[in-house]
C-alpha cells in the first residue's frame, strides 16, 4: 500500500480517445441519405440511361462528400513510434507505449496507447487535440494540457508546435492549413456549380467547373506540401524517432482531384469531338428538326423551286398535298 495508491492526486482520470470525429458522421449521413433517395427513384428512369444517371449521381456525391469531409479530418500527415519512456512528471516509472502524431488542417492530434493498455495502475489510452484554427489558441490549449497533467510524451510532442518553440513549425503548418482549407471550400463551391450546370444542362461549362474543382484540390495539396517539407525538429524518445508521412486524407484528396481532372477533360473532349455520345451519357435527346406546337408536331416546310411544293401539315394527318404553280 503506497501513498495515494500509487497515483498522484493532481492528475485527472484518463481521457479516452474517441474513434472518429462527429463531423464525419454528420456529413456521411447526409450524403448517404441523398444516395438512398436517388436509389429509390432509380426505377423511374427508363432505358439504358438509368445506368449513366446512377453513375453520375454516385460520382457527384462522392466528390462532394470527399471535398467536405477532408476539411475536418486529422490525418493529412501521420506517424507512429513505439517507445519505452517516462509516463508523467515527478515519476520515474517507464512505460511501453505507441505514440502517434496526426496533423490536420485545423490542428494536431497526439495519441498515446499503452502496450499493454493497463500499466502503472492506469489505462493508458489518450487522444488529445490541439487546435490552431482562427477561433482557437494553440498555446492556450497546450497550457490547459499542462494544467491537467497530461502524460509527458503528449506534452513533449505538442510542445514542438507551440509558437514559442524554436522549431517554428506552428507558423508554417497553421498558415498552410488555412490556405489549404480556403481552397477546399472554393472547390466545394465550384463542385456545386458544376452539379447545377450539368442539371440545366450546360455540359461544356460544367466540364470547365470540374476542371476548376480539380485545380483547387491540387492547389490545396501544394499548400500543405510546402509545410510538410520545411525544416523540422526531431521528435526523439530515446533511440526511437517519431517520423511522419502523408496520411490518408492527403492521398484521398489527390485521387479525387485527379478524378475530377479526368472527368472534366472527358466532358470537354467529348463535347468537341463526339457531342452525340456526350448527350447519350447525360440522357439528352437530339432534336430531329421537329417543332412542337400545342399537342401536335409539324414538319418544317422548306422553300422549293420545283413545280410542286409540299405544304406543312400535321403529322397525324400526313399526306402529300400538291399545289400547281401559277
Amino acid at each position: 500500500m503506497t501513498l495515494w495508491n500509487g497515483s498522484f492526486p493532481f492528475y485527472p482520470g484518463t481521457n479516452a480517445c474517441f474513434p472518429f470525429d462527429t463531423s464525419w458522421a454528420i456529413i456521411i449521413s447526409v450524403f448517404m441519405s441523398l444516395l438512398a433517395t436517388f436509389i429509390i427513384i432509380l426505377p423511374g428512369i427508363r432505358g439504358r440511361g438509368r445506368l449513366f444517371w446512377f453513375l453520375r449521381v454516385v460520382m457527384g456525391l462522392f466528390v462532394g462528400a470527399v471535398v467536405l469531409t477532408i476539411q475536418f479530418t486529422r490525418d493529412w500527415e501521420t506517424g507512429w513510434v513505439a517507445a519505452n519512456t517516462s509516463y508523467k512528471s515527478f515519476s520515474h516509472a517507464l512505460v511501453n507505449v505507441d505514440i502517434g502524431l496526426h496533423i490536420g488542417l485545423a490542428g494536431v492530434n497526439v495519441t498515446l496507447v499503452g502496450n499493454p493498455v493497463n500499466q502503472v495502475n492506469e489505462t493508458i489510452n489518450y487522444n488529445e487535440h490541439f487546435a490552431w484554427s482562427f477561433d482557437a489558441d494553440y498555446d492556450h490549449s497546450y497550457g490547459e494540457g499542462l494544467e491537467k497533467g497530461l502524460p509527458s510524451p503528449i506534452l513533449y510532442v505538442a510542445e514542438k508546435f507551440t509558437t514559442q518553440s524554436p522549431c517554428s513549425m506552428h507558423r508554417q503548418y497553421r498558415i498552410s492549413g488555412h490556405y489549404a482549407s480556403l481552397t477546399l471550400w472554393m472547390a466545394f463551391c465550384t463542385w456545386l456549380i458544376s452539379i447545377l450546370l450539368f442539371s440545366m444542362p450546360i455540359l461544356l461549362y460544367g466540364g470547365y467547373m470540374l476542371l476548376l474543382t480539380a485545380a483547387l484540390m491540387l492547389f490545396s495539396l501544394l499548400f500543405f506540401f510546402t509545410a510538410r517539407n520545411t525544416l523540422k525538429c526531431p521528435i526523439q524518445f530515446g533511440p526511437a524517432s517519431l517520423k511522419t508521412d502523408y496520411g490518408g486524407s492527403f492521398w484521398l484528396t489527390l485521387t479525387t482531384g485527379l478524378l475530377c481532372l479526368l472527368l472534366g477533360l472527358g466532358v470537354i473532349i467529348l463535347n468537341s469531338r463526339k457531342p452525340e455520345k456526350l448527350k447519350l451519357v447525360f440522357n439528352l435527346d437530339e432534336g430531329k428538326g421537329e417543332e412542337e406546337v400545342g399537342d401536335k408536331f409539324y414538319l418544317s416546310a422548306e422553300p422549293s423551286c420545283s413545280v410542286q411544293d409540299v405544304l406543312m401539315v400535321p403529322l397525324g394527318e400526313l399526306c402529300e398535298v400538291t399545289a400547281t404553280q401559277l
